[in-house]
């Protein structure tokens, strides 16, 4: 009695049908290029959500770990498909049913090879996604081709992330002209609107921009992106010489663009920069027919934020990188600079001309002198300004000082110091006592020359006795010769004074308050102190008696 032969397990033929179906539907898909001309819409579905994102035909996904622009991988060979599993035939004699040998996996594949369908199916769902959901690599980009003409930049994060709203998705006025170039020239509102929806929601991959175009994969509502293209028209050589020669004439504006910002006045200078209306091309692998479809208004809403971030793109988009640009404007500016230091050509002279004694023209008759200087104009007092008395000061002073000079060709004031010139000013202020103006004044004075305004005080008095000369006597003590001084103290004993004590130049009164100072120019200057006090202060007026110095003052 023979037993029936047992059948595979039900759970092992599933999985040999599944991976079996898989991998004829990778292999029929795997290395279909994206098709350049946009397929029919099906009916009733042009203006959905799902609105050209049917079931992808004539898109193209690369496979996991495969760059944008690379070949596609070769085949797998035959000893690369999955070995069938067999159940042995068992053998004519009674003895038990043997257990079925174990599956053999797979051969492993080359790793140029795309990984078989199953693979993906089995990763996906491992990760929780819907049975049979391709997987697909995080990015499609490829930065390590950029180059000066080619520039690729990140994919930007959702516009409520990053900004916290979403009233205006461009923050400038160069990317808002660009949004208007797209948003006048569409046929469909309500594609923009989900267009803006899906960069607002960072459905927009890496971007890549070259001249005159912009490329990028955008993420829809199906698992795999579709590639878009925005083309845009590049300058000539003619419109870029009239761009580099009305821009050599504003740098200002070349330091403002090297800011990241984008004057007005340049980018419509010598040719306009941002696209118009309808000058922007944008290109879809979808089969949606709109102008433009909701993937290229996606595109073209984040490209207006790089052009938020950095002008360049803009230039880099009409045809020339920034290096590129800088260094023909530094050519530009240095060789109009030396044709600007080019010396100009002067008439020669003969040697023999040169040497011939010439005779000057006399000078023009001097104009008369006047009378006296004129009045200075009236000053209005500003809060906050300066004070209107102290500009009518100095300009009398000035005015006079000139007057001096102009008659006399001499100026006694430009040969002071800092210090006496400030006293001298201090001093020609009219009035006494120290008022309130007059504290303002003396503060600004003493503090312009490091001073303090009882120094400034104490000098104005000294002056005020003596001019330079009573400052002199004021702040330099010195030992004058035998005779005038050494006959002064017999005056003052022969007028009923008490005996004067001597100090170098000074007589100082036994009491302590007055004082007697011999100048350099003959005469005595009287002085008086709080007695116990070496506080002394100029009073009275210089005599050459030091008798008559001391009238008007209490000597007793």
């Amino acid at each position: 009695m023979t037993r029936r032969q047992s059948a595979p397990p039900p759970a092992t033929a599933t999985a040999r049908t599944r991976t079996a179906r898989d991998l004829k539907q990778f292999l029929a898909t795997a290395f279909r290029m994206p098709s350049t001309e946009p397929e029919p819409i099906p009916e009733g579905e042009g203006e959905g959500e799902g609105a050209g994102e049917s079931e992808g035909q004539g898109e193209h996904v690369h496979a996991p770990g495969q760059a944008l622009g690379a070949p596609p991988a070769p085949a797998m060979s035959g000893s690369d498909t999955p070995k069938p599993v067999t159940t042995p035939t068992p053998p004519p004699t009674p003895p038990p049913t043997p257990t079925p040998p174990p599956t053999p996996p797979p051969a492993p594949a080359p790793a140029s090879a795309p990984v078989p369908a199953s693979a993906l199916t089995s990763s996906s769902t491992a990760d929780g996604a819907e049975p049979g959901t391709p997987h697909l690599p995080r990015t499609m980009a490829a930065p390590h081709r950029d180059t000066e003409l080619r520039r690729t930049f990140p994919s930007l994060p959702s516009r409520a992330a990053a900004t916290g709203s979403v009233e205006d998705f461009a923050e400038t006025w160069w990317g808002n002209a660009w949004i208007r170039a797209l948003e006048q020239g569409a046929l469909d509102v309500k594609r923009l609107a989900r267009g803006r929806s899906y960069a607002e929601q960072g459905q927009v991959d890496a971007i890549t921009v070259t001249p005159g175009a912009v490329l990028a994969y955008v993420q829809g509502s199906r698992p795999r992106p579709y590639r878009v293209q925005l083309r845009l028209r590049t300058f000539g050589q003619e419109e870029w010489e009239r761009f580099l020669e009305a821009a050599a004439d504003r740098p200002g504006d070349i330091a403002a663009l090297l800011d990241k910002e984008l004057p007005q006045a340049l980018a419509d200078s010598g040719v306009p920069l941002l696209p118009g209306t309808g000058e922007l091309e944008p290109r879809c692998s979808c089969p949606d027919f709109g102008h433009p479809c909701k993937h290229a208004a996606a595109l073209c809403y984040q490209t207006a934020r790089l052009l938020d971030a950095d002008p360049f793109v803009l230039l880099l988009l009409r045809g020339r990188g920034e290096r590129d640009l800088l260094d023909a404007l530094s050519r530009r500016n240095a060789a109009r600079a030396a044709r600007e230091r080019r010396p100009v050509a002067l008439p020669g002279v003969r040697a023999t001309e040169a040497l011939v004694p010439r005779q000057l023209p006399p000078l023009p008759t001097p104009l008369p002198v006047p009378a006296h200087p004129e009045q200075p104009p009236v000053y209005p007092g500003v809060p906050g300004g300066p004070d209107p008395f102290a500009l009518d000061q100095l300009a009398t002073d000035a005015a006079a000082r000139a007057h001096a000079l102009l008659t006399t060709g001499h100026d006694p004031v430009g040969e002071l110091t800092l210090w006496q010139d400030a006293v001298r000013l201090a001093a020609a202020r009219p009035g006494s006592g120290l008022t309130a103006s007059t504290r303002a004044l003396y503060a600004s004075l003493a503090d312009a020359v490091g001073r303090t305004p009882g120094d400034l005080a104490r000098a104005v008095a000294a002056w005020r006795q003596g001019g330079l000369e009573g400052l002199a006597v004021l702040e330099e003590p010195w030992d004058p010769p035998a005779g005038r001084f050494d006959r002064a103290r017999p005056l003052l004993l022969a007028a009923d004074l008490p005996a004067f004590r001597p100090w170098r130049n000074h007589l100082t009164h036994p009491g302590g308050h007055v004082q007697l100072r011999l100048g350099q120019d003959g005469l005595w200057y009287a002085y008086e102190s709080e007695p116990g006090h070496d506080d002394w202060w100029p009073r009275g007026t210089p005599d050459l008696d030091p008798v008559g110095a001391l009238t008007g003052l209490g000597t007793c």
